[in-house]
C-alpha cells in the first residue's frame, strides 16, 4: 500500500487478556496474524499476508528503536519494546512487544514471531512517550535520514549506560 495514512490521533485500546500475534520471514513480510491483530490494524487477512510488517509503522516511533530490535533478533536473541502501531484507519495502538527469532533444527533462523500484549499505561505515558520524543526529535535534525537513526541510536544508547543498565532491564524497570 502506497498511500500514506495520516494519523487521527485517536486511540485504540485492547483487553489485558488478549494476545496481539504475527509471524514474518526474514525479510519482515507478514506468515501469520491473529484475528485480533487484524481487527487493530484494520486490515483483512489477505492484505497483510506477504505485505511488510512496517505496514503498521506509526510515523512516531523512532527508527532507532527497530534498528535495536533488529540488531538484536538478528543476533538470535529475543527483545521486548514498547510500540505504538498505525491503523488503516489512522487511529494508533500502544503494545508491549516481545519479538523472537524462529529457528531450524541447526540452529538457523527461519522467521521471526511477535505476541504483543496490552502495555502498562503509566509506562507508555511517563516514559516511554517523553523518550520516544527525544529520540524522534533527534532523528529528525538531521538532514540525512542515516545520520539521524544513528546519532538517536547513540542517545538510546547513552541514556542506558548513564543508567547503567541494558535495554531489557530499563524496559521492565518502568
Amino acid at each position: 500500500m502506497s498511500t500514506r495514512i495520516t494519523p487521527s490521533g485517536k486511540e485504540r485500546f485492547f483487553s489485558e487478556d488478549k494476545i496481539i500475534v504475527s509471524k514474518t520471514n526474514l525479510k519482515g513480510h507478514i506468515t501469520y496474524a491473529n484475528e485480533l491483530f487484524m481487527n487493530l490494524a484494520g486490515y483483512p487477512e489477505k492484505h497483510l499476508l506477504g505485505a511488510p510488517h512496517s505496514l503498521i509503522r506509526h510515523p512516531d516511533m523512532p527508527r532507532c528503536v527497530f534498528k535495536l530490535l533488529w540488531d538484536t533478533i538478528e543476533a538470535k536473541q529475543e527483545i521486548f519494546a514498547y510500540v505504538v502501531n498505525l491503523s488503516s484507519n489512522g487511529d494508533h495502538y500502544w503494545v508491549f512487544a516481545h519479538v523472537t527469532p524462529s529457528f531450524d533444527k541447526n540452529g538457523n533462523i527461519v522467521s521471526y514471531h511477535s505476541n504483543r500484549r496490552a502495555p502498562k499505561r503509566d509506562a507508555i505515558d511517563n516514559v516511554i512517550i517523553p523518550l520516544y520524543k527525544t529520540l524522534l526529535d533527534e532523528e529528525r535534525k538531521h538532514k540525512n535520514r542515516k545520520d539521524g537513526l544513528q546519532s538517536s541510536y547513540d542517545m538510546l544508547k547513552n541514556i542506558l549506560k548513564e543508567k547503567d543498565v541494558s535495554y531489557d532491564e530499563f524496559i521492565f524497570s518502568i
